[in-house]
């Protein structure tokens, strides 16, 4: 059944974890210990007003936008204007909350750089083992609301094409892939637990064989089917794609509702805008739209323009394009 207001949940749940993060962006967890984040609050590592998301939200809403007048069953177009759109955000401030651009990741930044010089789509991406931060994860989650237009494997592969314009490396097309893959079981109304341990089995045939294999044994923690049990001091929130993918599950499995689940990734302290932002986004699809805080949507910036950027999209999803 096709729900739209789980599209803009999912987007708005990014958005409102972007934001929350962002003020205590790079502090200890020992600090986050001392003083918890409990509530939006503003200024801080990068002097914003409250309700302001940066970077893992502008390149969510990259994403929306191409999707809004791109059907994913033309891949290369819509990578196309997802390039296009990342380089508007890096130029001109396109789709950020006062139009310009900030927080912006190296490898991210590199990549993007190369997308203005002329370079293809194919060699854009950074592909170094040192390139695996987490900000292709923090901009994928779109993708899953694809789920009903593309078989599984297709879904997958374009993931792993959208994360390569500026992550290309294995590890982090397959963190992405994970992710979403999860994200579908959640859209399919599965609870948390399951839709993770379900969306590690719907994958297992793309990631059990070349070139993936080899990749796996970064993934072991995620993939036996127990993040939930380990201890927060076990839980990094590094800006490490891997770190990341782990700390969102773990996250939203050990929480009740929406604003627990984001609280709880941006008090692990550290990148806690992207942690946030990525549990945010299956904590909103998961506990759907009413379970975002009303007080914290009417705090975020241009608020309304993301919800109508979101409701386009759902549009064109329900059309079929």
């Amino acid at each position: 059944m096709f729900n739209q207001s789980l599209i803009t949940a999912g987007i708005l749940g990014v958005c409102v974890g972007d934001a929350l993060g962002l003020p205590v962006q790079f502090s200890k967890r020992e600090e986050r210990e001392r003083s918890p984040i409990s509530d939006m609050i503003g200024y801080g590592t990068y002097h914003q007003p409250p309700g302001t998301w940066s970077d893992d939200g502008s390149l969510t809403l990259c994403l929306v936008d191409a999707l809004s007048q791109v059907s994913p069953n033309h891949p290369e177009k819509l990578l196309t204007l997802v390039s296009q759109n990342f380089c508007r955000w890096y130029s001109e401030g396109y789709l950020t909350p006062f139009n310009r651009a900030f927080d912006i990741g190296g490898t991210t930044e590199r990549s993007v750089n190369h997308l203005l010089q002329g370079v293809s789509l194919k060699h854009s991406g950074q592909n170094s083992e040192k390139s695996n931060g987490n900000g292709s994860l923090m901009r994928i989650l779109p993708l899953a609301f694809c789920h009903n237009l593309l078989v599984f494997p297709e879904l997958i592969k374009l993931t792993h094409l959208t994360s390569a314009i500026t992550h290309a490396h294995l590890r982090s097309q397959i963190a992405c892939g994970f992710y979403i893959s999860i994200a579908v079981r959640l859209l399919a109304g599965e609870s948390a637990k399951t839709a993770y341990l379900q969306g590690i089995e719907n994958i297992k045939k793309i990631y059990s064989k070349p070139p993936y294999i080899v990749e796996l044994q970064h993934f072991s923690r995620f993939t036996d089917g127990k993040i939930e049990q380990l201890k927060i001091n076990d839980i990094a929130s590094s800006g490490y794609v891997v770190d990341t993918l782990e700390a969102s599950l773990w996250c939203l499995i050990n929480s009740e509702n929406y604003a627990e689940a984001v609280l709880k990734a941006v008090n692990l302290g550290d990148d806690t805008d992207t942690t946030a932002a990525v549990t945010g986004g299956l904590a909103g699809i998961y506990y759907g739209l009413e379970s975002i805080p009303q007080h914290w949507l009417d705090q975020l910036i241009k608020k309304q323009d993301i919800i109508d950027l979101a409701q386009v999209f759902a549009t064109k999803l329900k059309s079929g394009y």
